[in-house]
């Protein structure tokens, strides 16, 4: 990572390197797989913190950080702000996670008359050639069929509805 002017010239630029050391200092707190660091906030005369999991490149958070009593420099960071950003970044990437996983894997069900079908669509989003597979179950959690269709694919009842219809053949 470069140097960039909104890190204090007293602290390493690089502390998103895998390194278990443990440092507790004013601006810049690493413990626990996690990274603190406290920036000067370049859209106002603030500051901000900075929130890294170890070996991730960016942020999981930024935020606004507290002045100091002296009103121009940060509050210096403590054990109990750090494990409250802890706690709150570890939420934006669980969140961030599920969403992810949300966008990635759609089901729906369909009563057929005789039967309930659960269609599934999971998305595999590879950079060089991204696909998704269309698979039907029965009520037993048994496979009826699959096939890969476009990771565009628009999966909702009436199209899983027509795919069964069609006897599950690949989708036009």
């Amino acid at each position: 990572m470069n140097q960039d002017s909104s890190f204090p010239d007293d602290l390493p630029a690089d502390d998103t390197a895998a390194d278990d050391s443990v440092i507790h200092e004013a601006r810049l707190w690493r413990d626990d797989g996690w990274t603190a660091r406290v920036i000067k906030n370049e859209d106002d005369d603030g500051w901000a913190v900075a929130m890294i999991k170890e070996g991730e490149s960016e942020p999981a958070l930024v935020g606004p950080w507290t002045m100091g009593r002296d009103k121009k420099n940060p509050k210096p960071l403590d054990a109990s702000a750090f494990q409250t950003l802890v706690k709150t970044a570890s939420e934006v990437l669980r969140r961030h996670e599920q969403q992810l996983h949300a966008m990635l894997h759609k089901s729906v069900n369909v009563d057929t008359g005789s039967a309930r079908i659960t269609v599934m669509l999971d998305i595999v989003p590879d950079e060089d050639d991204p696909y998704a597979l269309l698979s039907a179950r029965d009520e037993s959690g048994e496979q009826l069929a699959q096939v890969t269709v476009a990771p565009n694919f628009k999966l909702n009842p009436g199209s899983a509805a027509k795919w069964i219809e069609n006897e599950f053949r690949k989708p036009d």
